[in-house]
């Protein structure tokens, strides 16, 4: 490093606020300079860049150390004598740096007393540029606290970072630190605008040189008056270009001088229409752009590896989708399955749960009525050779064949020896009723249809049960008429307590059973209601339940009561919900209640 101490920047200039003879050299004291805080400003065209070129190319004739933040692209011109590192985000840059490189541009800037332009114009994502702008400044700042190592960073357009008005950013905050404690680590900054009003007060106050190119609008004038004095308010309008008012700690007075051109090739100025000629440039040491390139190497591999590893988690991702949608279509394989073996259980308990109540109750009448001409059928041949059979029309053919008999059950009359009826029990060899071995075939069938002929049916709402011989038996048991809530009783709800009164005791006891204990298996209901529990004899019970539309299947095997659902069904037009749910309720309660 030089010994330097001062820098011969501009001359004394005659008019307004001049306080010297004219055409004398104005010199800067170095360490000021590289240590201090400072400001230039000036509107476009009036030579502030010119000013801070100025300075920066006296610097480097003595091999003090600087970094340029670049905003517009037009510090390059200085690798026309200097071997300086520019750095960027694009292809005109010596090499192209991301926030990576931070660590490595403040070591080589400090360390190795390395010249460098910032460009920030290079980068097209502004978050990234400012990203990287403010990495280095904190990489800078940390490492001149260890360094003592006078240095100087020159920030064009200060007030894009700095602004006076709205918050500031990172970039900012760490310009204001710098500013503010960078001194005493030797580390000083120097802000370039042409909007002195729009940069933070608290930075400029500070400063301790200042220089003031042309300002013509009212608010940047105002700053030149509140800082320096109105004299110099008004005159600011008037410098010629170059020209500007130096304020510094270090004289008492505030002089005008013009500044003189820079040497090196000028990229900021107005394109004209001369052909423009790019100057040839000074390369960098291929020492210096390795160490940088190294790390742009291992941050691609580093990127490289990202994408490797993105690529793969997606292959991943992609895999795990396609075992969800194979786990997807398993299970509704499963559900497929389970729904298949509900359908078959259905189907072999004659159910439909898509048919209505009343395509149900059209069913059991078509079958009631077959039932009942098979039941002629097999009276007539009774009557031929006293021998009871089951029937073999009436839709049901031999499927009620291999119920077992079930203890109770309404069944034909057969004649004894001597010809007489033996009501509701069949006569065995030895002479003794056994209602549960003897019952038939045909009795089964005639109860899985609602038990008894028309006319019995007729028989029992007269106020007996009707046995299939046509025999009227006490009604001890048999539901009680319905109390009307508002008027007469529905005639819905009358039919609904009729053919529930007409069911036989162990059926209805069957009802009372999902009545009071909700869903259940028949063959519990069976067993509840005195029946020994053979699958055979509940589900014929069971099914005229269902049939009647009184119980619905409910899943696995479970049926459950639906009275208050069938009484929606056929009074849904004319009976308000209340009602139909409170003669639910009494259908309900009169069960249970006849049961006990």
């Amino acid at each position: 490093m030089a010994e330097t101490e001062q820098i011969t920047v501009a001359d004394t200039s005659d008019g307004v606020g001049g306080n010297t003879d004219p055409g004398r050299p104005v010199n800067l004291p170095v360490v000021e300079l590289l240590t201090g805080r400072g400001f230039i400003t000036g509107k476009s065209g009036s030579g502030k860049s010119n000013s801070a070129s100025v300075i920066a190319e006296k610097l480097l004739d003595n091999g003090f150390g600087l970094l340029i933040v670049d905003i517009d692209g037009e510090y390059y011109g200085l690798k026309e004598e200097y071997e300086i590192l520019h750095v960027g985000g694009d292809e005109e840059c010596d090499i192209q740096v991301t926030e990576d490189h931070a660590g490595k541009i403040a070591s080589l800037a400090l360390e190795q007393n390395v010249p460098i332009i910032l460009d920030i114009s290079s980068f097209l994502d502004e978050e990234a540029a400012e990203t990287l702008l403010t990495e280095v400044a904190k990489q800078l700042f940390a490492k001149a606290k260890k360094q003592k190592q006078p240095f100087l960073m020159l920030v064009e357009e200060c007030h894009e970072w700095m602004p006076e008005k709205g918050s500031m950013g990172e970039v900012g905050k760490m310009l204001i630190k710098i500013g503010k404690r960078g001194r005493k680590h030797g580390l000083g900054i120097v802000g370039i605008s042409q909007r002195p009003a729009d940069v933070k007060k608290d930075y400029i106050t500070q400063c301790d040189w200042l220089v003031w190119h042309r300002l013509t609008w009212n608010n940047d004038t105002k700053v030149v008056g509140r800082i320096l004095d109105t004299t110099y308010a008004d005159a600011v309008e008037d410098l010629a270009d170059g020209e500007a008012f130096l304020m510094t700690d270090w004289a008492e007075a505030v002089h005008r001088v013009q500044f003189r051109r820079k040497q090196t090739f000028d990229a900021g100025a107005t394109p004209g229409l001369d052909d423009f000629e790019r100057p040839e440039l000074k390369s960098v040491s291929e020492d210096l752009v390795s160490e940088l390139e190294t790390i742009s190497e291992e941050q691609q591999a580093t990127e490289n590896r990202i994408q490797e590893l993105r690529e793969e988690l997606d292959d991943k991702n992609s895999r795990i989708a396609e075992l969800e949608r194979e786990l997807q279509d398993a299970r509704d394989l499963s559900r497929m399955a389970e729904q298949f073996t509900e359908a078959l259980v259905d189907h072999v308990d004659d159910y439909n749960p898509g048919r209505t109540a009343k395509e149900e109750e059209r069913r059991r009448q078509d079958r009631f009525t077959d039932a009942a001409d098979g039941q002629d059928a097999g009276d007539d041949a009774a009557a031929e050779d006293d021998t009871p059979e089951a029937p073999s029309g009436g839709g049901f053919g031999d499927a009620f064949g291999d119920f077992a008999p079930d203890e109770g059950m309404d069944s034909p009359a057969t004649a004894d020896a001597n010809g007489e009826s033996s009501g509701a029990d069949t006569v065995s060899a030895n002479g003794h009723g056994d209602g549960d071995d003897a019952e038939s075939a045909f009795a089964a069938a005639m109860a899985s249809v609602g038990g008894g002929s028309p006319k019995a049916s007729e028989q029992a709402d007269a106020g007996g049960a009707t046995t299939q011989s046509g025999t009227t038996a006490p009604a001890g048991d048999a539901a009680a008429p319905i109390d009307p809530i508002d008027g007469s009783v529905p005639e819905a709800v009358a039919d609904l307590a009729a053919d529930i009164a007409d069911l036989e005791g162990k059926t209805r006891r069957m009802l009372s059973f999902y009545v009071e204990q909700g869903p259940g298996t028949p063959l519990n209901a069976h067993f509840s209601a005195g029946g020994s529990g053979d699958r055979t004899a509940a589900y014929a019970r069971n099914r005229t339940l269902r049939l009647r539309g009184l119980v619905e299947h409910v899943g696995r095997g479970s049926y459950d009561v639906r009275l208050d659902q069938l009484l929606d069904e056929e009074t849904a037009t004319d009976l308000p919900a209340e009602q139909r749910e409170e003669y639910a309720d009494r259908l309900e309660g009169q069960i249970v209640d006849t049961e006990e």
